[in-house]
Order: C-alpha cells, then sequence, then structure tokens
C-alpha cells in the first residue's frame, strides 16, 4: 500500500485516497511528507459498507485535482466492494494493493501500470525512472539525474515518479534509472545511473542514442571523482583497518554500496541483507524483514559500520550507522542526499570514511 502511494503521490494533479482505517493511512502520511487523504474506515463499516465513507471523501475533493486515485488497503479488498460502481466511478483511479499482495515494490509498480503512459517517438529527452518519495535519496537522485543529463546536453523528460501527471502524455523513447529495484518497464532503458562504471556505460548508451551530446565531459568528471575516492580511502588505510560492514537495503542499492565499499577501501561486506528480491552476486545475501533476524545478524558478525534503517540503528550495538532505506527516524535530513551518480558515489563514500574515522577515534 505504501508503494502504491509513494508512486501515485509523487505525481502532481492527482490526489491520493488511502481506502481504509487510519492505521494504514499514518504510516505512509508521515514518511512521505505529501498531502494524502484517507476514509478512516471503522468496525461499523465491516458490517454496513465502505463506499458510503467513501464517495462523501471524494465529493468533498471534487474541482481540487485533475484525477483521484483511491487506494484500497485490507478491508475494502476482503469485502470486495467495487468502488467503480460509485458515481464518477469511471474516472477514479483505483488501486488494489493490500498488504498481503507484495511487497513495496508491488505496489509501487502496481499503481503505475494504472496510469495511462504515452511514448512521443519525437522525444530528444530521456525519461529518469527508479524515483519514489519513500526513499530517502529521492530529491538529491532527481537533482543528480538532471545534472548529469545536463552535462551531456540532453534534456531530462519525465520523472517516474516525480512530475505533473500529464508528463505522462508524452514520455521519452529512452529512459535511465537511478533504482533498479523501481525501473518502470517505459521506454528503452540506456542503463543505470548507481555507481561510477554505471555512470560511465550509461553515459556512452546516450550518445550512442543522441549523437548531439558530449558524454566526454561527465567521463572527465567520472574519472576525477574515482581519482579522488581512490586517494582518500588509501589515507584511510595508511592509519586503519579496512572495516567489516553489514548492508540492508533494498537490493540495488544494497549491491552498488557492497561493490565500492569492497573495491575502493577493500571492506570486509559481512552480510547483505535485502529487503527485497536477491540478485545473485559475488557478496552473500539473504532477505531480511524481521527485527529478531536483523538483530542475530549484528550481533553474530559484530560489524564496525552498518547501513540500514532505523530498525538496524536500534541493535546497532556499537557499530558505526549510516542511513540507506527508510524509516528514518530522528535525524533532521535537510540537504538533497544523491545515492546515484557521480556526486552519489562521493557523497557515499564521504559518509562512510568519517563514520568509520569517528568510531576509531571514539574506541582509542
Amino acid at each position: 500500500m505504501t508503494g502504491a502511494a509513494s508512486c501515485l503521490a509523487g505525481f502532481d494533479g492527482i490526489g491520493v485516497i488511502i481506502h481504509g482505517p487510519s492505521g494504514c493511512y499514518f504510516y505512509p502520511a508521515t514518511i512521505l511528507h505529501r498531502t494524502l487523504y484517507c476514509s478512516f474506515l471503522i468496525s461499523d463499516d465491516l458490517v454496513c459498507g465502505t463506499t458510503g465513507r467513501l464517495q462523501d471523501l471524494i465529493s468533498s475533493l471534487s474541482g481540487q485535482y485533475e484525477k483521484i486515485a483511491v487506494i484500497n488497503t485490507c478491508i475494502p479488498s476482503l469485502i470486495g466492494e467495487d468502488v467503480r460502481e460509485l458515481p464518477g466511478g469511471d474516472d477514479i483511479l483505483v488501486i488494489d494493493s493490500p498488504g498481503f499482495t507484495g511487497e513495496y515494490e508491488a505496489g509501487y509498480r502496481n499503481a503505475l501500470n494504472k496510469l495511462s503512459v504515452r511514448e512521443d517517438p519525437g522525444s530528444k529527452g530521456i525519461n529518469i525512472d527508479g524515483i519514489s518519495l519513500l526513499d530517502p535519496f529521492c530529491s538529491g537522485n532527481i537533482m543528480e539525474g538532471r545534472r548529469i543529463l545536463d552535462r551531456m546536453g540532453v534534456p531530462a523528460a519525465t520523472l517516474f515518479c516525480h512530475d505533473h501527471f500529464r508528463m505522462l502524455d508524452s514520455i521519452s523513447p529512452f529512459t535511465i534509472t537511478t533504482n533498479p529495484d523501481l525501473s518502470t518497464g517505459n521506454g528503452q532503458s540506456l542503463g543505470c545511473l548507481l555507481g561510477l562504471d554505471g555512470v560511465r556505460s550509461t553515459c556512452r548508451r546516450i550518445a550512442e542514442v543522441y549523437p548531439f551530446s558530449d558524454a566526454g565531459r561527465v567521463l572527465e568528471e567520472t574519472d576525477s571523482a574515482e581519482e579522488r575516492i581512490i586517494h582518500a580511502c588509501e589515507r584511510y588505510m595508511r592509519r586503519f583497518d579496512p572495516p567489516s560492514v553489514a548492508i540492508f537495503s533494498e537490493d540495488g542499492y544494497s549491491r552498488f554500496l557492497a561493490d565500492m565499499l569492497n573495491r575502493y577501501l577493500d571492506a570486509d561486506i559481512l552480510c547483505i541483507g535485502s529487503r527485497n528480491r536477491i540478485t545473485p552476486s559475488r557478496f552473500h545475501a539473504i532477505t531480511v524483514t524481521d527485527l529478531d533476524q536483523i538483530r542475530h545478524l549484528i550481533q553474530s558478525g559484530k560489524p564496525d559500520l552498518i547501513f540500514g534503517s532505523s530498525f538496524e540503528y536500534s541493535v546497532r550495538d556499537g557499530a558505526a550507522f549510516i542511513p540507506v532505506t527508510p524509516p528514518v527516524r530522528g535525524t533532521v535530513r535537510l540537504r538533497s542526499h544523491p545515492i546515484c551518480g557521480i556526486e552519489g558515489a562521493l557523497s557515499c563514500m564521504e559518509e562512510t570514511l568519517n563514520a568509520c574515522m569517528d568510531r576509531e577515534r571514539t574506541k582509542t
């Protein structure tokens, strides 16, 4: 359900209704930082039906949005009421997204598939996908994706999903992604911006389809950034041992972090606790969605550094910690932090080295 809300609330012009009780509403409302609405179902609605309460809410939003989207939670999904039978129901987007139908990524894609998307063959821009309001790197990834395209002289087209929904009427035939776990399948993929190698290969593919673009500037910047990372890591390793690391996040972000830390810092990747699917790699990875399992992995491995969420932070057992996946509670985040692109790689390594050095100073 939260995945569906993060997708739809990212499009201006769509009013998003969580059709369910207050408990289903407050989590996405607080973590997405967007205006959402709720039908606030109560126990009587299980017996008397939910459409009356929903109809009143839809009527109160009349004229405020170009499109209304209703996200069904467990109660209306189990009851089986058809929202489209309401007056004007044919113009309402209905996304059946109870928790038992899948994970966050499934809800995100299910909601996006309900939206009408049309490709514009004449577009000279490139779509950027993998954007989600739930992602703590959302705004930073948008800025970095646009910056890289701008340096190549290529305009950004539609942002999936952080745009006006009318932009879905004229998407580009080509797409780059900032998060492979949220690739939409819209437009021909030209690559992923995670990691410096990803930036290089993606820019070269862009140059192949748009000969007017200038990949040289970005490739030079990428090489310079890599030299800075290597220099900083070598300085660190002259003073300290490589850290042992545990990573808890989505599969794509986890593999990016593991590869970068192992390559440049010779870090020992103790485990990857993926929140979703697992893509085969040279690192040990398992699906982890249980706090007791998280605690066991941390206590048995005793990592020097943990990447994760507030859940991992609560059981970090003295390890240095860097937030990379929601929920991230109890911290102030005002800047736009990227994880993709050149600035994303630099930012991640900067945070890693500073966190590890702080831990080493505390030990002494």
